[in-house]
């Protein structure tokens, strides 16, 4: 078969952006999929993007699709034992005004993705295809160039190229392949979720996250009226939620103020759980190879950053690849500026997400912080800003934040600011 610019493995979120920016540069591009139903999606996923790949949505072309697919925007609303923390996107600085966060079931979304791939000139969309093996240049741990596939019929080909991506998940087969180990991180909390129509929320389209020290639950309204309830307690209470998960979701949602209550006669889908949800990272580039979405950065979900990455690393290797595929040294070149950027912009992030996912409870600074954040709106921004992924921990905590955090804390005229829009803000409030 003809050869490529670039080979991308995987045809989901992170592979569909790589694809589509690159072909819009000119690149020739073949995206293998081992599914052969287009319309395939992630099931076990909850579907938040996060503001942070707004403007990656708006450069795709996909901001109004998506709106008029249903997706729903979203503002923050986090309660904590000290009362919610609130911030408006409307009222807020940019980017957050401009590029709020954004909920759309996969069921829709990845569809939308593969097809605009799939129309892009010069990619060429092969479903059915799964990789077996990499070739390499010169010796058998040479430089990657190029990739075996398999037909669905079991007859398999070669396809050269100057660049192999990964783009194929947390459980990476190309990393396998590569001798490409993910590092693992432990993850002490569980996770269960399903959707619910008829389940309205006192903060209306936006959604809400509770963070119960030290479990994690959620809502999230999405697309079709439908809203996705769902939870991540720790793992001591795997028990209770083994012997029956929707009775024990309905427990935990009843405990908590201004929340929906769950009613199993309106669940429209299956109670989908995952035991073991460890962090993985690996090397985001070598020679002829890289890395994008979770098969590069498979962060604790707790904090729903896995769709936002995925397309922020798609778009980061096709900016530093393009003009760079004349030759294979210099694709070398740009996959170091890729890991260079991956590595600035999530790095960072990957730390914060995984320090809290051991199950630990709330460290001193976090609890000034979300004291705080409950009786200032401006340190409920910063924390926002962090939140959405537009700024990294370290630049949320600056010395002037510190000393307002500090401030706050002592004053004895700062109150919760209770949460805009529900019927009892005081229910929250706990101190």
């Amino acid at each position: 078969m003809s050869d490529y610019d670039v080979v991308v493995v995987g045809a989901s979120i992170a592979g569909c952006t790589t694809a589509t920016f690159l072909g819009r540069a000119g690149a020739k591009v073949a995206v293998l999929e081992s599914h052969g139903d287009p319309t395939t999606y992630k099931r076990m996923c909850t579907h938040f993007i996060q503001p942070s790949a707004s403007p990656t949505i708006d450069r795709l072309g996909l901001h109004e699709p998506f709106l008029q697919a249903g997706a729903t925007r979203n503002d923050m609303n986090i309660w904590t034992r000290y009362g919610w923390i609130c911030a408006r996107t409307a009222d807020a600085p940019a980017p957050m005004r401009d590029h709020p966060g954004l909920n759309l079931r996969r069921e829709k979304l990845d569809p939308m993705m593969r097809e605009m791939a799939a129309s892009t000139d010069g990619v060429e969309l092969m479903l059915g295809q799964t990789v077996t093996e990499l070739l390499r240049n010169g010796s058998p741990g040479g430089r990657v160039g190029g990739v075996v596939a398999r037909e669905r019929d079991g007859s398999q080909y070669e396809l050269r190229t100057k660049l192999v991506v990964a783009a194929d998940g947390r459980d990476s087969t190309v990393g396998k392949l590569a001798d490409e180990p993910a590092r693992r991180k432990p993850h002490n909390r569980f996770g269960y979720f399903a959707l619910y129509r008829d389940t309205p929320l006192v903060t209306g389209e936006s959604a809400q996250l509770w963070l119960t020290d030290p479990d994690c639950v959620y809502a999230f309204p999405t697309d079709d009226g439908l809203t996705l309830l769902a939870c991540m307690p720790h793992k001591d209470r795997l028990p209770e939620f083994r012997a029956d998960p929707e009775q024990a979701m309905a427990r935990l949602y009843e405990s908590l103020p201004d929340a929906p209550r769950l009613d199993p006669d309106k669940r429209v889908s299956k109670v989908m759980g995952k035991l073991e949800l460890p962090n993985l990272t690996r090397r985001t580039s070598r020679p002829g190879l890289a890395f994008v979405g979770d098969a590069a950065l498979a962060a604790d979900p707790l904090w729903g950053v896995g769709c936002g990455w995925a397309l922020q690393s798609g778009e980061w290797l096709a900016e530093a690849v393009t003009g760079s595929l004349g030759s294979e040294a210099e694709v070398d070149r740009a996959l170091e500026r890729y890991s260079a950027t991956h590595d600035k912009q999530l790095s960072e992030h990957e730390k914060f997400c995984a320090d809290y996912s051991t199950g630990r409870r709330f460290n001193p600074v976090e609890r000034m912080l979300y004291r705080a954040a409950a009786r200032d709106s401006v340190i409920a921004e910063r924390m926002s800003l962090m939140g959405g992924r537009w700024i990294t921990p370290r630049q949320m905590l600056t010395p002037a934040t510190i000393a307002r955090i500090v401030r706050v804390n002592i004053s004895r005229s700062k109150r919760p600011l209770g949460l805009q829009g529900a019927p009892s803000p005081t229910a929250a409030v706990a101190t």
